[in-house]
């Protein structure tokens, strides 16, 4: 099976960022598939109005990712930008989708139902890259977060539609969504999210996390009570990265009561500050490294050439060529 999933390079990568798509990335390069992920820069653009910010937010991704496992001799990995066709794609693709299914997208109608002034075509017409991202490498299956679903739909119906004008083309894709993990709850218990301000960061220094995890929002009860475990923001991020022995023994703990939110919110600190070290060291020694931008040349070099191989068919069906 061919996997293919875009990281968009937004900035620091948090717990949220991991549990939903990071830590599904990696462990899909040991299940035998052909995997291909990149850094979504075209994407980007919608947002990021800085060049040397872009710059940094690209090459930190990749150091996020291989400092937490991702394997560049198992898996191709590449800048969005360095494969050009994409962009063509979606210039083909979208003479051939309808507005009202760009319309329907939930980014879209979001950021007009808020009136965001900040709006642009890049946003109304990131569906349609997105679908040429996916199209364009024949993918089998899209890891995506529950909140990308319809972005792979929207891929599946401009597949359809060029099929259906042009003929048998594009393979329709199927998601891939983690159903434990499918909403990973932030500190404030709405979804974790740069936007709300309510995440817990992975590379970020130890009293930057503290600070977050201590501000996780928790039920008003007296310490000698049993802490509630159902819905708990805590518990369900805990649950995520210890064994099932520790998590009943902090449950435990819950419902005996005198044990306190703040003794909780410890245990899961600790967690998480042992769970990433090894993955903080190798970042921090692969930062001045040369090696990123050998990866990158070569990931694009492999990208091209299965990217060209769809093209050259949509450059005859489209009698562009």
């Amino acid at each position: 099976m061919r996997i293919l999933s875009g990281i968009k390079p937004t900035g620091r990568p948090h717990i949220g960022n991991y549990l939903g798509a990071m830590r599904q990335h990696i462990e899909l390069q040991n299940e035998g598939h052909e995997c291909l992920y990149f850094v979504a820069d075209y994407h980007a653009l919608t947002t990021i109005r800085d060049g040397e910010t872009l710059k940094e937010y690209r090459r930190g991704v990749v150091l996020d990712y291989l400092a937490l496992g991702l394997d560049p001799n198992k898996v191709t990995l590449f800048y969005q930008s360095d494969v050009p066709e994409h962009a063509e794609l979606q210039w083909i693709l979208s003479t051939v989708t309808n507005p009202g299914l760009l319309e329907r997208a939930h980014a879209w109608k979001d950021s007009v139902e808020k009136g965001k002034r900040d709006i642009n075509a890049g946003l109304f017409m990131y569906p349609v890259l997105m679908a040429a991202d996916i199209l364009i490498y024949q993918s089998d299956f899209v890891p995506v977060g529950k909140d990308q679903k319809q972005h792979v739909e929207i891929a599946r119906d401009i597949a359809i539609a060029f099929n259906n004008f042009y003929g048998e083309t594009f393979k329709l894709p199927q998601d891939k969504i983690e159903k434990e993990v499918e909403t990973v709850l932030g500190t404030d218990g709405q979804k974790m999210s740069k936007s709300y301000n309510n995440t817990i960061s992975i590379f970020a220094d130890e009293a930057e996390i503290k600070k977050q995890v201590m501000g996780i929002k928790t039920a008003s009860i007296d310490l000698k009570d049993a802490m509630p475990i159902k819905d708990d923001i805590i518990l369900s991020l805990y649950k995520q990265f210890s064994t099932p022995k520790e998590l009943q023994e902090l449950e435990a703990k819950y419902s005996d009561g005198g044990f306190g939110y703040g003794n909780a919110k410890k245990a899961l600190l600790e967690k998480l500050l042992s769970f990433f070290e090894d993955a903080k060291i190798k970042r921090a020694k692969l930062e001045s490294s040369k090696e990123i931008e050998i990866i990158m040349e070569a990931g694009a070099k492999k990208a091209s050439k299965l990217a060209w191989q769809t093209m050259e068919k949509v450059y005859k069906k489209t009698g562009l060529r």
